[in-house]
């Protein structure tokens, strides 16, 4: 689960890390009195849209004057920013944060994240803040350095924070505000469950002080059952709503660019349904994986889903049954093109447990339904119907 800027600072503000002041503004009528309470000779203003490269879209502005601050204040909200990570069709802007500008000497990038391979929290530091990481790592790889620490409820050392500070070069005061930072973000992934924190820029003012200017924080969704405080940040407005009705369901559902709908069970057949689907020269619409034990209920809700997006020109059904049963999957698949009037191609193929049962049912029913033999088969078939 993805969280604003504004929402990530005020964590790291609760866990001591270095902040500048600001205000979170949902709506245009809150402007002239949130930025009262400002108090600077400039003002940055930032849309908050869970996206990068903000700053490129316009949704990033230093300002000087109060007056232009409320009327460009005004224009963002309710703007459609367009970034390399939005796509064509962008995100619309529904809250800004404004805090007070920094005066900037030095620019460096921070993260911290778990690193599954190895099972350790794995801290980044690079000299060059305020850019792409992964541009910094293909051209200039030397200026990052990683550091990977084990799991431990004291958190990192002082040899260790040292270790991940180093490229920094600070002064002696300016480490131990960069340790207490180090260990906060460390105590976030341990306490909050984070499996990422970013922090780009982290800066040195003229005045020597260290603040994370800008933040970035992803949570994992597995465990967000026991972080209610955490559930609360979720902004619905920034995701897509079929992926909302997917999470009603406990399905694993994420919505792509192709032609042919895939429901699936497993995560791995999944997969492999969507890449020989690409193979045979089209493009999967969706991954969606109904998981192992899924009620015809569920099944009802993933087809369903499937057919609200209207780029679906056909839709490949692939179950091996195991803990799922292919007669059920048949009956959720039967009810739900029953009420939605089902209008395009459907291939389904069905393994194991009461597959046979599974194909009575489609065979009995009036639907237009491709029986396939094996994947390889469910893909031909797929593929030609739709053309």
């Amino acid at each position: 689960m993805n969280i604003h800027e504004h929402q990530a600072k005020e964590i790291l503000k609760e866990f001591g890390a270095p902040i500048s002041k600001g205000v979170v503004i949902k709506s245009s009528s809150e402007i002239k009195e949130k930025i009262k309470l400002l108090q600077n000779k400039e003002y940055v203003l930032k849309a908050q849209i869970h996206a990068g490269g903000r700053g490129k879209a316009g949704g990033v502005k230093l300002i000087k004057d109060l007056n232009e601050l409320e009327i460009e204040a005004k224009k963002m909200m309710g703007k459609i920013l367009t970034t390399h990570q939005t796509g064509p069709e962008g995100k619309e802007v529904k809250r800004l944060y404004i805090e007070e500008a920094s005066d900037i000497l030095k620019e460096f990038y921070l993260s911290c994240l778990i690193d599954r391979e190895t099972s350790k929290i794995a801290f980044i530091s690079s000299t060059e803040g305020g850019m792409d990481i992964e541009k910094v790592a293909a051209e200039t790889p030397h200026k990052i350095i990683t550091n990977k620490i084990d799991l431990k409820d004291e958190g990192p050392n002082q040899n260790e924070v040292e270790k991940i500070i180093s490229i920094y070069q600070l002064d002696e005061e300016q480490k131990k505000i960069a340790s207490k930072i180090i260990k906060s973000l460390y105590d976030i992934i341990l306490t909050k469950d984070a499996s990422l924190i970013e922090i780009n820029p982290l800066i040195i003012t003229k005045s020597k002080e260290l603040i994370c200017l800008d933040a970035k924080m992803n949570f994992d969704d597995n465990a967000i059952f026991r972080r209610p405080e955490i559930l609360k940040l979720r902004d619905l407005n920034e995701e897509d709503p079929a992926e909302i009705e997917a999470s009603k369901y406990d399905l694993a559902y994420i919505k792509l660019d192709g032609s042919i709908g895939c429901m699936v069970n497993g995560a791995g057949l999944a997969m492999a349904t969507m890449d020989i689907i690409k193979l045979y020269g089209k493009e999967p619409a969706n991954f969606l994986d109904v998981g192992g034990g899924a009620s015809k209920e569920k099944v009802a809700a993933a087809f369903k889903l499937i057919l609200s997006d209207k780029n679906v020109k056909g839709i490949l059904i692939n179950i091996f049954g195991g803990i799922m049963r292919c007669d059920i999957l048949a009956q959720g698949v039967l009810d739900a093109a029953k009420e939605i009037n089902l209008s395009v191609p459907l291939v389904v193929r069905l393994a194991g447990t009461n597959y046979k049962e599974g194909k009575e049912i489609l065979d009995k029913s009036n639907l237009k339904i491709l029986s396939a033999s094996d994947l390889n088969d469910a893909a031909k078939k797929i593929v030609e119907a739709i053309k």
